[in-house]
């Protein structure tokens, strides 16, 4: 099993990348909003003031989403990666994310196949 994390860089496509992952097999998605660090060292700038005003009223957040999926095999990966690209263009262009996938050593959880015994997968 893997872990399957991608950070979408615009947050106006997440429908998109999501339809494009469950169509590529992946069931159970978890979304989080995340920021990057050159992201909050602008914020720093002069015109900080007016960004927290904006924000106040929901205006204001510039993020991104943070998007993983345990998965079975690095053959879903490869159709998850297709899927996005599909949707966003090449990943290694500017401005629209980057995905990797981790191995999973250990998994509990009913939705993993089951290894949800803490099995070694």
């Amino acid at each position: 099993m893997y872990l399957l994390v991608m950070v979408l860089d615009d947050a106006a496509r997440l429908s998109e990348v999501l339809a494009a992952w469950r169509s590529a097999g992946v069931p159970g998605i978890t979304i989080l909003e995340s920021t990057g660090v050159n992201r909050v060292l602008a914020r720093q700038g002069p015109e900080v003031a007016y960004a927290r005003f904006g924000q106040i009223f929901g205006g204001g957040r510039v993020g991104h989403n943070t998007i993983f999926s345990v998965i079975p095999q690095l053959e879903t990966a490869h159709k998850v990666c297709s899927a996005t690209e599909a949707v966003l263009g090449k990943l290694s262009e500017p401005h629209t994310g980057v995905m990797f996938v981790l191995p999973v050593a250990l998994a509990w959880g009913n939705s993993l196949g089951g290894a949800d015994q803490g099995e070694a997968v």
